[in-house]
């Protein structure tokens, strides 16, 4: 974290948790991107004795639909703030047995199901491919984990996150699809946010929070609103305690790869680069290209 950064560590909340509690002497701010307006303002404070700021993903009073959100401008928001690590907390529903309504499950990959969504940054005369093979960073993945174990929260290692469009849950003939291709939780909005997270060089780890079994499950039906509205508050809950141990067991610098992962993925020639598209991405990749549009690093 640089002197001028007001936090180290971003929180995305998801359905269900819309603040962050415990958070020391918290301060909205506004922040305006090259991109537009985020979801909501962010609240910055102190966590655990580390600079946090946090997002509600949907807005606070749950305003956004997935397909709406500016993904965009709520990842550059974070980088602006100075952030160098984002724990993302997301309501999912299970596509498998052994992931029971209240669990936690530490996603590392994903399968896309969306269609209308913009999931990077470049583009207008600038092309990019970064490395997503690994779509979270281990690192933040394995303490969100320990956090969920030091918080008595059960969590799983690992998992499939199989991403949706929305804002319909699926099929019932989906939902039987997505179980033959390996899924282990749904939801609709993690994919984008690792995808923009990967390209901003941030660290990205999902804690996707169970509510209930999908469509596929023969008891489904009998599930209550109810019940679900009572598992998404206590998962809530829980989330706040799980981000608290994992905010505290963070080590203050970074040893993945996460922080570089834009030193080979720019294709194009920076003499060529749109001086519109520089100023846009000069916090993304301002320290490849340098002012003068010659190599940096």
């Amino acid at each position: 974290m640089t002197d001028a950064a007001l936090a180290e560590i971003g929180v995305i909340g998801g359905s269900g948790l819309y603040n962050m509690p415990g958070l020391e002497n918290p301060r909205e701010l506004r922040v305006v991107t090259p991109f537009g307006e985020p979801s909501d303002e962010y609240i910055v404070g102190r966590l655990e004795g580390r600079n946090v700021a946090f997002l509600a993903r949907h807005g606070r009073g749950h305003r956004i639909l997935p397909s709406e959100l500016n993904f965009r401008a709520n990842i550059h928001g974070f980088k602006q703030l100075g952030v160098e690590r984002i724990l993302s907390l997301s309501a999912v529903g299970s596509l498998k047995e052994e992931h029971r309504p209240g669990e936690f499950v530490i996603a590392d990959q994903f399968i896309d199901r969306t269609r209308r969504r913009v999931s990077t940054f470049f583009g207008d005369g600038v092309v990019a491919h970064v490395a997503f093979a690994e779509p979270v960073c281990g690192e933040l993945a394995r303490i969100a984990l320990q956090a969920c174990e030091s918080a008595g929260v059960t969590g799983k290692a690992g998992g499939t996150y199989l991403c949706i469009e929305g804002p319909q849950f699926s099929t019932r003939a989906e939902s039987h699809l997505y179980r033959t291709w390996g899924g282990d939780v749904i939801g609709m909005t993690n994919l984008q946010e690792a995808k923009l997270a990967r390209e901003a060089e941030l660290c990205y780890a999902t804690i996707a929070m169970v509510t209930d079994y999908d469509c596929w499950h023969p008891e489904h039906d009998s599930v209550t609103v109810e019940q679900i509205v009572a598992v998404l508050k206590r998962n809530a809950e829980n989330a706040c305690n799980v981000v608290r141990n994992a905010v505290a067991a963070l080590p203050a610098g970074r040893s993945c790869q996460c922080s570089s992962a834009l030193q080979f993925a720019l294709m194009t020639d920076h003499s060529r680069i749109p001086e519109q598209a520089r100023e846009r991405l000069k916090l993304i990749i301002g320290k490849y290209i340098g002012e003068s549009g010659h190599s940096s690093a």
